[in-house]
């Protein structure tokens, strides 16, 4: 890949994308992580506002001390970086106390809780986004947004723009490098960070970044009877996740109701 190029072309397209908006620029959750790493330098570099937001939910200290670690970092390159942190741990808790059932009756509610925390983020991404007059930057790779759907609808998926979303995670890192982002973020690894055990994608998805990037790239030319071993394990883990995730990377359906009707 050739970064560089890479690199001044998003940063010009979100640029543009900003000015003809009739924005002021761009907010962007920081999370400790390479992806959010990533856009926040490239969001800095157009030179317009960028206020970064760290929004902690019973979150490890390794993962905010990250986050403060890279944004301080920004602040001492770019005068137009402002960076904050917004507690929604107290908040978290009393929709906890609110919506808290029974996990025998709902096996499902701790998937239900770890995207309700990143609903309540984009919430706050929207709000923050909207009195500074800023659009919400995604963070998102192609990966997690068209390989296997690994992201909340309506949470980290509910965004304004996506300028990393057609780059395999791997072409992130290499970004990263290139953009000289602090040791710690370079070499994170990737989490979520919406559990409170520790919960690494790999963990969660039952493979690496490589691995399903390699079967993304071979999707619709090859079928499940032209892998073997690991590969055809990856191959229906994405198969899988691809299949359910179908109702995120497509449009919502809409009921077209025919004209005669409505006579």
């Amino acid at each position: 890949m050739q970064t560089q190029k890479v690199i001044d072309y998003i940063v010009e397209w979100l640029k543009d994308y900003a000015e003809k908006s009739g924005v002021k620029g761009y907010v962007i959750g920081v999370s400790g992580g390479v992806d959010s790493g990533v856009v926040s330098t490239l969001a800095a570099m157009t030179g317009l506002k960028t206020l970064l937001i760290e929004m902690p939910i019973r979150q490890k200290e390794d993962q905010v001390n990250r986050a403060w670690e890279h944004m301080d970092d920004l602040k001492s390159k770019f005068p137009n970086v402002e960076a904050m942190s917004v507690n929604l741990t107290p908040a978290f808790e009393e929709l906890y106390k609110t919506f808290d059932v029974h996990d025998d009756e709902f096996p499902n509610e701790k998937l239900a809780f770890a995207n309700t925390r990143s609903r309540l983020r984009m919430l706050t991404l929207y709000y923050y986004g909207q009195i500074n007059g800023l659009l919400v930057c995604g963070t998102g790779n192609k990966v997690e947004d068209f390989g296997i759907g690994f992201y909340t609808k309506y949470g980290d998926g509910g965004v304004d723009i996506s300028p990393i979303a057609d780059l395999y995670k791997t072409e992130v890192y290499a970004l990263a490098k290139a953009l000289n982002l602090v040791k710690n973020i370079q070499e994170a690894i990737p989490t979520d960070g919406l559990w409170d055990a520790e919960r690494t994608d790999e963990m969660q998805i039952g493979a690496t970044y490589p691995e399903l990037e390699k079967i993304q790239k071979e999707w619709g030319t090859k079928t499940e009877a032209d892998y073997s071993g690991r590969d055809l394990e990856v191959f229906k883990i994405f198969s899988r996740m691809n299949k359910a995730a179908q109702h995120k990377i497509n449009p919502i359906p809409v009921c077209d109701i025919s004209e005669e009707w409505r006579a």
